[in-house]
Protein backbone atom coordinates (compact mmCIF):
# COMPACT_ATOMS: atom_id res chain seq x y z
CA UNK A 1 0.00 0.00 0.00
CA UNK A 2 1.33 3.28 -1.00
CA UNK A 3 1.01 6.56 0.80
CA UNK A 4 -2.56 8.66 -0.46
CA UNK A 5 -2.73 6.05 -3.24
CA UNK A 6 -6.65 5.16 -4.10
CA UNK A 7 -6.92 2.31 -0.78
CA UNK A 8 -5.67 4.76 1.53
CA UNK A 9 -6.48 3.54 5.09
CA UNK A 10 -8.44 0.62 3.39
CA UNK A 11 -6.72 -2.39 4.45
CA UNK A 12 -8.99 -5.00 3.34
CA UNK A 13 -11.40 -6.52 0.41
CA UNK A 14 -14.34 -5.39 2.99
CA UNK A 15 -13.23 -2.10 3.41
CA UNK A 16 -12.11 -0.98 -0.03
CA UNK A 17 -15.82 -2.38 -1.20
CA UNK A 18 -17.59 -0.93 1.63
CA UNK A 19 -15.29 2.94 0.68
CA UNK A 20 -15.66 2.44 -3.51
CA UNK A 21 -19.04 1.47 -3.34
CA UNK A 22 -20.82 3.44 -0.84
CA UNK A 23 -19.62 6.02 1.33
CA UNK A 24 -17.51 7.67 -1.25
CA UNK A 25 -20.67 8.37 -3.75
CA UNK A 26 -22.63 9.72 -0.68
CA UNK A 27 -23.31 13.51 -0.71
CA UNK A 28 -22.05 15.96 2.37
CA UNK A 29 -23.93 17.49 4.48
CA UNK A 30 -22.22 19.61 6.86
CA UNK A 31 -24.04 20.63 10.15
CA UNK A 32 -21.72 22.13 11.59
CA UNK A 33 -18.97 25.23 10.28
CA UNK A 34 -17.56 28.48 10.63
CA UNK A 35 -18.17 29.31 7.28
CA UNK A 36 -18.52 32.93 5.84
CA UNK A 37 -22.15 32.66 3.99
CA UNK A 38 -20.99 36.27 2.28
CA UNK A 39 -17.96 34.20 0.77
CA UNK A 40 -20.33 31.70 -0.83
CA UNK A 41 -22.70 34.07 -2.11
CA UNK A 42 -19.71 36.63 -3.95
CA UNK A 43 -18.04 33.55 -4.74
CA UNK A 44 -14.70 34.71 -3.75
CA UNK A 45 -12.07 34.00 -5.67
CA UNK A 46 -8.46 33.27 -3.66
CA UNK A 47 -5.55 35.48 -4.45
CA UNK A 48 -3.31 32.59 -4.17
CA UNK A 49 -2.42 29.18 -1.82
CA UNK A 50 -1.74 30.77 1.25
CA UNK A 51 -4.79 32.37 1.47
CA UNK A 52 -7.15 29.17 0.62
CA UNK A 53 -5.02 26.92 2.57
CA UNK A 54 -4.07 29.07 6.06
CA UNK A 55 -6.13 31.77 5.94
CA UNK A 56 -8.36 30.91 8.91
CA UNK A 57 -7.14 27.74 9.64
CA UNK A 58 -5.94 27.51 13.12
CA UNK A 59 -5.12 23.74 13.18
CA UNK A 60 -2.26 24.70 10.10
CA UNK A 61 -1.17 28.04 12.54
CA UNK A 62 -0.70 25.76 15.35
CA UNK A 63 1.62 23.64 13.84
CA UNK A 64 3.66 26.39 12.48
CA UNK A 65 4.09 27.77 16.32
CA UNK A 66 4.93 24.29 17.38
CA UNK A 67 8.44 24.83 15.10
CA UNK A 68 8.76 27.96 16.24
CA UNK A 69 7.53 29.88 13.24
CA UNK A 70 7.49 33.97 13.65
CA UNK A 71 4.06 35.15 13.91
CA UNK A 72 4.42 37.81 11.19
CA UNK A 73 4.52 34.21 9.06
CA UNK A 74 1.93 32.76 10.04
CA UNK A 75 -1.02 35.31 11.18
CA UNK A 76 1.17 38.66 10.24
CA UNK A 77 2.16 40.66 7.39
CA UNK A 78 4.13 38.41 5.62
CA UNK A 79 3.47 37.69 1.79
CA UNK A 80 1.63 34.84 0.68
CA UNK A 81 4.71 32.81 -0.71
CA UNK A 82 6.93 33.31 2.70
CA UNK A 83 3.70 32.03 4.84
CA UNK A 84 3.51 28.91 2.37
CA UNK A 85 7.03 28.39 2.57
CA UNK A 86 7.31 28.16 6.14
CA UNK A 87 4.13 25.72 6.54
CA UNK A 88 6.21 23.72 4.03
CA UNK A 89 9.06 23.36 6.26
CA UNK A 90 7.02 22.28 9.12
CA UNK A 91 4.86 19.32 7.52
CA UNK A 92 7.64 17.07 7.32
CA UNK A 93 7.83 16.31 10.73
CA UNK A 94 3.95 16.52 11.29
CA UNK A 95 4.25 12.53 11.27
CA UNK A 96 1.36 10.70 13.07
CA UNK A 97 -0.70 13.91 12.80
CA UNK A 98 -4.02 14.01 10.83
CA UNK A 99 -2.95 17.08 9.62
CA UNK A 100 0.07 15.40 7.29
CA UNK A 101 -3.04 13.30 5.89
CA UNK A 102 -5.52 16.56 5.20
CA UNK A 103 -2.57 18.68 3.19
CA UNK A 104 -1.63 15.93 0.82
CA UNK A 105 -5.73 15.07 0.02
CA UNK A 106 -6.02 18.54 -0.18
CA UNK A 107 -3.80 18.52 -2.85
CA UNK A 108 -4.45 15.65 -4.67
CA UNK A 109 -8.67 16.75 -4.33
CA UNK A 110 -8.61 19.99 -5.07
CA UNK A 111 -5.54 20.74 -7.65
CA UNK A 112 -4.71 17.43 -8.95
CA UNK A 113 -1.54 17.68 -7.24
CA UNK A 114 0.11 14.82 -6.34
CA UNK A 115 3.46 15.88 -4.78
CA UNK A 116 4.46 15.65 -1.73
CA UNK A 117 4.72 18.94 0.56
CA UNK A 118 8.21 19.64 1.66
CA UNK A 119 10.72 22.59 1.16
CA UNK A 120 11.83 21.30 -2.07
CA UNK A 121 8.51 20.76 -3.57
CA UNK A 122 7.02 24.57 -2.28
CA UNK A 123 8.17 26.08 -5.09
CA UNK A 124 6.62 23.90 -7.70
CA UNK A 125 3.70 23.42 -5.60
CA UNK A 126 2.73 26.55 -5.08
CA UNK A 127 3.40 27.72 -8.93
CA UNK A 128 1.59 24.57 -10.14
CA UNK A 129 -1.54 25.57 -7.56
CA UNK A 130 -1.77 28.93 -7.95
CA UNK A 131 -2.09 28.60 -11.51
CA UNK A 132 -5.12 26.34 -10.65
CA UNK A 133 -6.73 28.89 -8.54
CA UNK A 134 -6.11 31.71 -11.23
CA UNK A 135 -7.69 29.59 -14.05
CA UNK A 136 -10.36 27.73 -12.95
CA UNK A 137 -13.76 28.87 -12.16
CA UNK A 138 -13.66 25.33 -9.89
CA UNK A 139 -11.51 26.58 -7.41
CA UNK A 140 -13.63 29.61 -6.49
CA UNK A 141 -15.57 28.42 -3.48
CA UNK A 142 -19.42 27.89 -4.53
CA UNK A 143 -16.54 25.48 -6.93
CA UNK A 144 -14.92 24.03 -4.28
CA UNK A 145 -17.78 23.14 -2.67
CA UNK A 146 -19.56 21.88 -5.41
CA UNK A 147 -16.41 19.44 -5.76
CA UNK A 148 -16.60 18.57 -2.29
CA UNK A 149 -20.28 17.02 -2.98
CA UNK A 150 -22.04 19.55 -0.50
CA UNK A 151 -25.45 19.46 -0.53
CA UNK A 152 -26.54 21.19 2.50
CA UNK A 153 -24.13 23.34 5.78
CA UNK A 154 -25.12 24.90 8.45
CA UNK A 155 -22.68 28.08 9.25
CA UNK A 156 -22.99 29.45 12.70
CA UNK A 157 -24.50 32.65 13.93
CA UNK A 158 -24.92 35.05 16.62
CA UNK A 159 -28.59 36.07 17.46
CA UNK A 160 -28.15 39.38 16.21
CA UNK A 161 -27.04 38.26 12.47
CA UNK A 162 -29.52 39.92 9.89
CA UNK A 163 -28.62 36.45 8.16
CA UNK A 164 -28.64 39.05 4.87
CA UNK A 165 -25.95 36.50 3.37
CA UNK A 166 -28.19 33.97 4.06
CA UNK A 167 -31.65 34.92 2.20
CA UNK A 168 -29.09 36.40 -0.70
CA UNK A 169 -28.55 32.50 -1.16
CA UNK A 170 -31.84 31.26 -0.59
CA UNK A 171 -33.07 33.85 -3.68
CA UNK A 172 -29.85 32.74 -5.72
CA UNK A 173 -31.02 29.78 -7.56
CA UNK A 174 -27.30 29.87 -9.43
CA UNK A 175 -26.27 28.65 -5.60
CA UNK A 176 -26.72 24.68 -5.98
CA UNK A 177 -25.61 24.44 -2.08
CA UNK A 178 -28.10 25.09 0.59
CA UNK A 179 -26.78 27.39 3.44
CA UNK A 180 -28.45 27.23 7.05
CA UNK A 181 -27.99 29.56 10.10
CA UNK A 182 -27.28 28.23 13.12
CA UNK A 183 -27.89 29.56 16.29
CA UNK A 184 -25.16 30.41 18.53
CA UNK A 185 -26.12 32.84 21.80
CA UNK A 186 -22.56 32.70 23.22
CA UNK A 187 -22.08 36.59 23.88
CA UNK A 188 -26.27 36.34 25.83
CA UNK A 189 -24.30 33.05 27.76
CA UNK A 190 -21.68 34.97 28.71
CA UNK A 191 -22.44 37.25 31.37
CA UNK A 192 -19.39 37.64 33.48
CA UNK A 193 -18.07 38.99 30.52
CA UNK A 194 -17.48 43.05 30.52
CA UNK A 195 -18.76 43.87 27.35
CA UNK A 196 -22.20 41.72 27.92
CA UNK A 197 -23.74 44.96 28.81
CA UNK A 198 -23.41 46.44 25.55
CA UNK A 199 -23.73 43.07 23.63
CA UNK A 200 -27.63 43.36 25.43
CA UNK A 201 -27.73 46.99 24.03
CA UNK A 202 -27.50 46.02 20.31
CA UNK A 203 -29.95 42.80 21.16
CA UNK A 204 -32.43 45.75 22.39
CA UNK A 205 -32.05 47.84 19.10
CA UNK A 206 -32.37 45.15 17.03
CA UNK A 207 -35.44 43.63 18.13
CA UNK A 208 -36.96 47.15 19.22
CA UNK A 209 -36.90 46.07 23.04
CA UNK A 210 -36.52 48.14 26.18
CA UNK A 211 -34.56 45.41 27.99
CA UNK A 212 -34.50 46.67 31.84
CA UNK A 213 -35.00 42.85 33.24
CA UNK A 214 -34.08 39.45 32.89
CA UNK A 215 -37.62 38.84 31.33
CA UNK A 216 -37.21 41.49 28.99
CA UNK A 217 -33.99 39.75 27.59
CA UNK A 218 -35.88 36.55 26.83
CA UNK A 219 -38.53 38.17 24.81
CA UNK A 220 -35.91 39.80 22.79
CA UNK A 221 -34.01 36.31 22.17
CA UNK A 222 -37.63 34.91 21.57
CA UNK A 223 -38.07 37.19 18.93
CA UNK A 224 -34.63 36.28 17.51
CA UNK A 225 -35.75 32.58 17.75
CA UNK A 226 -38.57 32.91 15.54
CA UNK A 227 -36.73 35.33 13.09
CA UNK A 228 -33.65 32.77 12.74
CA UNK A 229 -36.55 30.14 12.66
CA UNK A 230 -38.28 31.88 9.65
CA UNK A 231 -35.04 32.48 8.03
CA UNK A 232 -34.40 28.59 7.73
CA UNK A 233 -32.42 27.69 11.24
CA UNK A 234 -32.78 24.02 12.57
CA UNK A 235 -30.22 23.78 14.83
CA UNK A 236 -28.53 25.90 17.72
CA UNK A 237 -24.76 25.32 19.07
CA UNK A 238 -23.03 25.78 22.36
CA UNK A 239 -19.38 26.11 22.61
CA UNK A 240 -19.32 25.76 26.68
CA UNK A 241 -16.51 24.87 28.79
CA UNK A 242 -18.97 22.82 30.97
CA UNK A 243 -22.18 23.23 32.66
CA UNK A 244 -22.97 23.66 35.88
CA UNK A 245 -26.42 22.67 37.66
CA UNK A 246 -27.22 25.88 39.31
CA UNK A 247 -30.85 26.75 40.10
CA UNK A 248 -31.94 29.97 40.88
CA UNK A 249 -35.19 31.80 41.88
CA UNK A 250 -36.15 34.37 39.50
CA UNK A 251 -35.56 36.99 41.89
CA UNK A 252 -31.91 35.75 42.14
CA UNK A 253 -32.09 36.15 38.24
CA UNK A 254 -33.15 39.40 37.62
CA UNK A 255 -30.79 40.86 40.58
CA UNK A 256 -27.95 38.80 38.36
CA UNK A 257 -28.89 40.48 35.45
CA UNK A 258 -29.19 44.16 36.83
CA UNK A 259 -25.72 43.72 38.14
CA UNK A 260 -24.22 42.88 34.99
CA UNK A 261 -26.56 45.51 33.02
CA UNK A 262 -24.76 47.92 35.55
CA UNK A 263 -21.31 46.49 34.51
CA UNK A 264 -20.63 44.95 38.18
CA UNK A 265 -18.45 42.44 38.45
CA UNK A 266 -20.55 39.28 39.15
CA UNK A 267 -19.34 36.05 41.46
CA UNK A 268 -18.32 33.00 39.29
CA UNK A 269 -22.19 31.37 41.34
CA UNK A 270 -24.11 33.86 39.83
CA UNK A 271 -22.83 33.67 36.03
CA UNK A 272 -22.97 29.65 36.63
CA UNK A 273 -27.07 30.33 37.84
CA UNK A 274 -27.68 32.65 35.11
CA UNK A 275 -25.79 30.46 32.14
CA UNK A 276 -27.99 27.51 33.32
CA UNK A 277 -31.52 29.51 33.81
CA UNK A 278 -31.05 30.57 30.69
CA UNK A 279 -29.87 27.74 28.66
CA UNK A 280 -33.19 26.18 30.04
CA UNK A 281 -34.67 28.74 28.06
CA UNK A 282 -33.11 28.30 25.18
CA UNK A 283 -33.33 24.51 24.70
CA UNK A 284 -36.89 24.37 25.51
CA UNK A 285 -37.89 26.67 22.70
CA UNK A 286 -35.60 24.34 20.57
CA UNK A 287 -37.75 22.00 21.59
CA UNK A 288 -40.70 23.85 20.54
CA UNK A 289 -39.52 24.89 17.27
CA UNK A 290 -38.13 21.58 16.54
CA UNK A 291 -34.39 22.37 16.21
CA UNK A 292 -30.90 20.21 17.14
CA UNK A 293 -29.31 21.26 20.21
CA UNK A 294 -25.40 20.57 19.80
CA UNK A 295 -24.02 21.22 22.94
CA UNK A 296 -19.60 21.26 22.61
CA UNK A 297 -17.87 20.66 25.36
CA UNK A 298 -14.64 20.78 27.59
CA UNK A 299 -12.92 23.22 25.49
CA UNK A 300 -10.82 25.83 27.57
CA UNK A 301 -10.32 28.91 25.28
CA UNK A 302 -7.75 31.76 25.09
CA UNK A 303 -5.06 30.21 26.78
CA UNK A 304 -2.31 33.00 25.28
CA UNK A 305 -3.56 36.10 26.62
CA UNK A 306 -0.94 37.89 24.96
CA UNK A 307 -1.89 36.47 21.42
CA UNK A 308 -5.80 36.78 22.65
CA UNK A 309 -5.21 40.33 23.29
CA UNK A 310 -3.03 40.86 19.75
CA UNK A 311 -5.24 38.33 17.74
CA UNK A 312 -8.39 38.10 19.10
CA UNK A 313 -9.97 34.55 19.71
CA UNK A 314 -10.58 30.95 17.66
CA UNK A 315 -6.85 31.70 16.60
CA UNK A 316 -5.24 28.65 17.95
CA UNK A 317 -4.50 28.96 21.38
CA UNK A 318 -7.16 26.87 22.67
CA UNK A 319 -6.93 23.57 24.44
CA UNK A 320 -8.68 20.50 25.93
CA UNK A 321 -10.22 20.53 29.71
CA UNK A 322 -9.85 17.94 31.68
CA UNK A 323 -13.05 18.70 33.64
CA UNK A 324 -16.12 18.94 31.17
CA UNK A 325 -18.88 19.05 33.63
CA UNK A 326 -20.50 15.52 32.71
CA UNK A 327 -22.87 15.66 36.61
CA UNK A 328 -24.23 19.48 35.11
CA UNK A 329 -24.88 18.01 31.60
CA UNK A 330 -27.33 15.07 33.04
CA UNK A 331 -28.91 17.38 34.88
CA UNK A 332 -29.49 19.59 32.75
CA UNK A 333 -31.12 16.60 30.24
CA UNK A 334 -32.79 15.67 32.88
CA UNK A 335 -34.85 18.80 33.91
CA UNK A 336 -35.32 18.96 30.23
CA UNK A 337 -37.14 15.44 29.85
CA UNK A 338 -38.83 16.11 33.39
CA UNK A 339 -40.69 18.75 31.41
CA UNK A 340 -40.77 17.06 28.15
CA UNK A 341 -39.25 19.74 26.27
CA UNK A 342 -35.71 18.03 25.62
CA UNK A 343 -35.09 18.70 21.67
CA UNK A 344 -33.16 16.37 19.64
CA UNK A 345 -29.54 16.95 20.93
CA UNK A 346 -25.70 16.15 19.86
CA UNK A 347 -23.38 15.95 22.51
CA UNK A 348 -19.80 16.63 21.90
CA UNK A 349 -16.54 16.70 24.60
CA UNK A 350 -13.10 17.75 23.52
CA UNK A 351 -12.12 15.50 25.84
CA UNK A 352 -11.63 11.65 24.91
CA UNK A 353 -12.27 10.36 28.08
CA UNK A 354 -15.71 11.70 28.41
CA UNK A 355 -16.69 9.27 24.70
CA UNK A 356 -18.46 6.73 27.55
CA UNK A 357 -20.09 8.77 29.45
CA UNK A 358 -21.76 10.61 26.39
CA UNK A 359 -22.78 7.71 24.69
CA UNK A 360 -24.22 5.70 27.80
CA UNK A 361 -25.65 9.70 29.17
CA UNK A 362 -27.66 9.81 25.49
CA UNK A 363 -28.78 6.31 25.85
CA UNK A 364 -30.76 7.14 29.43
CA UNK A 365 -33.26 8.91 27.37
CA UNK A 366 -36.52 7.88 25.77
CA UNK A 367 -35.87 7.89 21.83
CA UNK A 368 -39.69 7.50 21.00
CA UNK A 369 -39.94 8.25 17.25
CA UNK A 370 -36.38 9.65 16.66
CA UNK A 371 -34.07 7.21 16.07
CA UNK A 372 -30.45 8.70 18.07
CA UNK A 373 -32.49 11.50 19.64
CA UNK A 374 -30.05 11.92 22.24
CA UNK A 375 -26.58 11.23 20.40
CA UNK A 376 -22.87 10.78 20.97
CA UNK A 377 -21.23 13.39 17.85
CA UNK A 378 -18.12 12.65 15.79
CA UNK A 379 -15.02 12.84 17.40
CA UNK A 380 -14.71 16.89 17.90
CA UNK A 381 -11.89 19.13 17.31
CA UNK A 382 -8.53 17.69 18.65
CA UNK A 383 -10.08 14.45 18.26
CA UNK A 384 -10.86 14.29 14.66
CA UNK A 385 -7.49 12.08 14.30
CA UNK A 386 -7.59 8.58 12.62
CA UNK A 387 -7.07 7.24 16.43
CA UNK A 388 -9.62 9.41 18.07
CA UNK A 389 -12.57 8.99 15.71
CA UNK A 390 -11.68 5.29 15.37
CA UNK A 391 -11.73 4.93 19.34
CA UNK A 392 -15.50 7.17 19.24
CA UNK A 393 -17.05 4.68 16.69
CA UNK A 394 -15.85 1.94 18.71
CA UNK A 395 -17.28 3.38 21.94
CA UNK A 396 -20.45 4.30 20.35
CA UNK A 397 -20.70 0.90 18.64
CA UNK A 398 -20.26 -0.93 21.56
CA UNK A 399 -22.58 1.60 23.94
CA UNK A 400 -25.05 2.17 20.95
CA UNK A 401 -26.34 1.31 18.18
CA UNK A 402 -23.58 2.64 15.34
CA UNK A 403 -26.42 2.42 12.86
CA UNK A 404 -28.04 5.42 14.08
CA UNK A 405 -25.13 7.65 14.07
CA UNK A 406 -25.28 10.75 11.98
CA UNK A 407 -21.81 10.61 11.19
CA UNK A 408 -18.45 13.87 10.29
CA UNK A 409 -18.87 17.85 10.53
CA UNK A 410 -16.20 19.52 9.71
CA UNK A 411 -16.42 22.48 12.24
CA UNK A 412 -14.12 24.58 10.07
CA UNK A 413 -13.47 27.87 8.73
CA UNK A 414 -11.56 26.61 5.49
CA UNK A 415 -13.14 25.81 2.46
CA UNK A 416 -10.98 22.79 1.60
CA UNK A 417 -11.63 21.60 5.03
CA UNK A 418 -14.27 19.03 2.92
CA UNK A 419 -11.78 16.54 2.67
CA UNK A 420 -12.18 15.54 6.15
CA UNK A 421 -14.93 13.70 5.23
CA UNK A 422 -13.29 11.56 2.89
CA UNK A 423 -10.68 11.02 5.91
CA UNK A 424 -13.73 10.30 8.04
CA UNK A 425 -15.27 7.84 5.68
CA UNK A 426 -12.14 6.03 4.86
CA UNK A 427 -11.81 5.16 8.55
CA UNK A 428 -15.33 4.29 8.90
CA UNK A 429 -15.46 1.66 5.92
CA UNK A 430 -11.47 0.52 7.71
CA UNK A 431 -13.11 0.02 11.12
CA UNK A 432 -16.16 -2.23 9.73
CA UNK A 433 -14.50 -3.79 7.02
CA UNK A 434 -12.04 -4.64 9.82
CA UNK A 435 -15.35 -6.24 12.21
CA UNK A 436 -16.24 -7.99 8.77
CA UNK A 437 -12.71 -9.81 8.02
CA UNK A 438 -12.21 -10.84 11.81
CA UNK A 439 -16.27 -12.71 11.85
CA UNK A 440 -17.65 -10.02 14.24
CA UNK A 441 -19.96 -9.21 11.48
CA UNK A 442 -21.85 -11.10 8.63
CA UNK A 443 -20.46 -10.33 5.05
CA UNK A 444 -23.48 -8.93 4.14
CA UNK A 445 -23.17 -6.37 1.36
CA UNK A 446 -26.98 -5.23 1.91
CA UNK A 447 -26.82 -4.89 5.34
CA UNK A 448 -23.06 -3.21 5.60
CA UNK A 449 -23.79 -0.81 2.34
CA UNK A 450 -27.20 0.47 4.47
CA UNK A 451 -25.65 1.29 7.25
CA UNK A 452 -22.24 2.80 5.66
CA UNK A 453 -24.48 5.25 3.59
CA UNK A 454 -26.97 5.99 6.32
CA UNK A 455 -23.87 7.09 8.95
CA UNK A 456 -22.34 9.29 5.63
CA UNK A 457 -25.84 10.93 4.73
CA UNK A 458 -29.58 9.38 5.11
CA UNK A 459 -28.80 9.69 9.14
CA UNK A 460 -27.98 13.25 9.05
CA UNK A 461 -30.62 14.26 6.72
CA UNK A 462 -33.80 12.73 8.50
CA UNK A 463 -32.41 13.80 11.55
CA UNK A 464 -31.86 17.56 10.81
CA UNK A 465 -35.25 17.19 9.08
CA UNK A 466 -33.54 17.73 5.66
Amino acid sequence: MGFMDKDFLLESKSSKALYNDHAQKMPVIDYHCHLDPSEIYLNKHFDDLAEAWLGGDHYKWRLMRANGVNEDRITGNASGWEKFRAFAEVIPQAIGNPIYHWVHLELRRYFECNKILCPESAKDIWDFCNNKLNSSDELNVRGILKMSGVEVLITTDDPVDDLRWHKNIADDNSISVKVLPGWRPELALNIEYPEFYKYIQKLGDITDTAIKSYSDMKTALLKRLEFFNVNGCIASDHGIGKIIYAPATDNQLNQIFTKAQNAEVLTEAEANQYRYDLLLFCAKEYSRLGWVMQLHLGAMRDNNTAMFQKIGPNTGFDCSNLSSGMAGLSKFLDTLELSNTLPKTILFSIDPADFMTLSTLAACYMQTNVKGKVQQGTAWWFNDTLSGMQNQLVCLAEQGLLGNFIGMLTDSRSFLSYTRHEYFRRILCRLIGKWVDNGLYPNNSNDLGRIVEDICYNNVKNYFGL
